[in-house]
């Protein structure tokens, strides 16, 4: 496909903004469509004077994996790339394996960008597996937004995850690889028929007759999902303050179900919407309930309308408290000079009691908010401006949950 450089310049065209010099990420399996992706991406890189760092994830799942990793990363040198390597410690077989080993990769991917101060991250997902993932999502019984597939771009708090190949078949990748003699690592676990996807790969093989108009269909729905979360940012920014401490205020009145979803979703710090079932009545109907590890309550003496705020009992358990270190899916520690081995965050809980002087926020509210303790001894509650000592160190904590209110929208793929 000799046209395939400029095919990639267009979709990261449409894929901007970038810095004056980007500096850009690539994940690389060492898989055909992954490679590919980098080449690309260091020729695109390269005239803008910026630069390019592949990050190879081991899942150690394989005994081959880690040999597999060294080469992908020795094949990326010579192709002037380079790389890290990122293995996974204690992914282990069993239930969920795709799940976990994709969060994990997730995560390892995310700070290794954020220990690299990158703020774009490439993915090689190409068309044939948007149309693999429609696939599953109706096997799944998805609803309109699920059926849009894979964005095109994705951002949150500290990455933009982007996907420049989704409009390009993966047999013109091996094409242009094969004619530029490159070679790749084919991946076992691509043709394992026991999971899902490569049983469905297997019957939608491309190229196939009726791959252009699924994605014609995926590009429509997407489009739809862009105009309807446009539409739910709108409402949601007329309708809700969010506040540092974790927690929402809605204005009275009903919602749209979109919107009530999405706040419950960021209050709650959850990687998915609550079921539709459950907001559909609800957002029409705003009164108190508790789903989703959220409780929607009157605002009383903050405002009129409803608070809705993280469920006490919900909360996660206290993590060990070092810089970076994210709680309950919602708060990070961004600034913990001296804290010592033994510090930890978690909720103020039954501690809330000797801080009602110190704020007007509701006790249900006090007990949800980061504190830092050391030895199990109140140490600080940043929220608050609380330290037990004058002299001790600033803790920062931001909330800044995994899935933002209204962040970017859907970008389909063109």
């Amino acid at each position: 496909m000799s046209g395939l450089p400029t095919d990639f310049a267009a979709a990261m065209d449409r894929l901007e903004p970038f810095e004056p010099r980007p500096a850009v990420a690539v994940a690389v399996s060492g898989g055909a469509d992954s490679s590919a992706l980098a080449i690309l991406t260091r020729d695109w890189v390269r005239p803008r004077g910026g630069s390019i760092l592949g990050l190879v994830v081991d899942h150690g799942l394989r005994p081959t994996s880690a040999d597999e990793a060294r080469l992908t990363i020795e094949r990326l040198a010579r192709y002037g790339i380079p790389a890290r390597l990122l293995p996974l410690a204690n992914l282990t077989p069993g239930p969920a394996l795709a799940e976990r080993a994709r969060a994990m990769r997730y995560d390892a991917l995310t700070q290794a960008c954020r220990d690299a101060s990158i703020l774009h991250l490439l993915l090689g997902h190409h068309a044939a597996d948007q149309i693999e993932t429609l696939a599953m999502r109706v096997l799944r019984g998805s609803r309109t937004h699920g059926l849009a597939c894979m964005t095109a771009i994705r951002e949150t708090a500290t990455l933009r995850l982007l996907r420049p190949l989704l409009t390009i078949e993966p047999v013109h990748l091996r094409r242009w690889l094969t004619a530029n003699g490159t070679a790749w690592i084919e991946d076992p676990s691509n043709t394992d028929i026991r999971a899902l996807r490569p049983r469905l790969r297997r019957h939608l093989a491309a190229p196939h007759p009726a791959n252009p108009a699924l994605s014609q269909a995926i590009s429509a729905v997407g489009r739809l999902r862009a105009q309807q979360e446009a539409a739910t940012a709108a409402e949601l920014a007329q309708r809700a303050t969010i506040r540092p401490e974790g927690f929402a205020v809605l204005s009275p009145g009903r919602i749209g179900a979109s919107a009530l979803s999405r706040l419950i979703q960021t209050i709650g710090g959850a990687p998915y919407p609550p079921d539709p079932e459950q907001i559909d009545d609800l957002a029409m109907h705003p009164r108190p309930a508790t789903l989703a590890g959220v409780r929607i309550m009157p605002a009383g003496r903050l405002a009129e309308g409803m608070l809705i705020l993280r469920e006490p009992a919900a909360t996660l358990p206290p993590i060990p408290a070092h810089r970076n270190a994210i709680w309950d899916r919602r708060f990070r520690l961004t600034a913990c000079p001296d804290l010592p081995a033994t510090a930890e965050i978690g909720r103020l809980g039954q501690d809330a009691a000797r801080f009602r002087h110190r704020s007007n926020l509701p006790s249900v509210i006090l007990q949800t908010l980061p504190a830092i303790r050391i030895d199990g001894h109140l140490a600080a509650v940043p929220h608050l401006g609380y330290k037990a000592s004058p002299a001790g160190a600033t803790v920062t904590v931001l909330f800044t949950p995994s899935q933002p209110a209204a962040g970017a929208c859907f970008v389909p793929s063109p």
